[in-house]
């Protein structure tokens, strides 16, 4: 009995330890110099493209990018796609040229995988959506990160918006 008490143990050390490491940890980081003057800009969308999940690659709230960041997506973004699996995962609303949003939130994901930084947007419609916030990974520039800098909008998916 003693044996059989320890090896149930053992057992259930090595799958929590394995449950820990395939897990993501999840920090936000508005407050860091670099962040600080990003959430509350307000951008609009620059082409059509879809919001979906990825079976591979969890998130609170759908990403959103199209073919050219996702190859698994379909070619063309068009409303027939929704609700429709992909490869990688499942196509669940669209986005318009001419939406917008605001940035709310920068996010470190911190996994066995590796860290990556995304940004939370919310649209500004935000009570006529679905699905109102938004992960940005994908429609994202990340190359200043490997010179510890904020990455940034891709300015082909979304362009500040002027305030006069």
């Amino acid at each position: 009995m003693k044996w059989f008490l320890a090896a149930l143990i053992a057992l259930f050390i090595a799958g929590f330890v394995y449950w820990q490491r395939q897990g993501v940890k999840v920090s936000y980081i508005n407050g860091l110099a670099a962040y600080n003057a990003l959430p509350g800009r307000e951008y609009i969308f620059q082409r059509d493209c879809y919001l979906f999940k990825l079976d591979d690659r969890p998130s609170s709230w759908p990403y959103v990018g199209d073919h050219a960041v996702v190859a698994s997506l379909p070619n063309n973004v068009d409303p027939k796609h929704i609700d429709a699996a992909h490869p990688a995962g499942r196509i669940i609303d669209l986005v318009r040229t001419g939406d917008r949003f605001k940035l709310v939130s920068v996010r470190r994901d911190e996994s066995r995988h590796g860290t990556s930084i995304s940004f939370e947007l919310l649209f500004l419609n935000e009570t006529e959506r679905k699905y109102p916030r938004i992960d940005a990974y994908f429609i994202m520039d990340h190359s200043p990160e490997l010179r510890g800098e904020a990455p940034r909008l891709l300015p082909a998916y979304a362009v500040e918006r002027v305030k006069y």
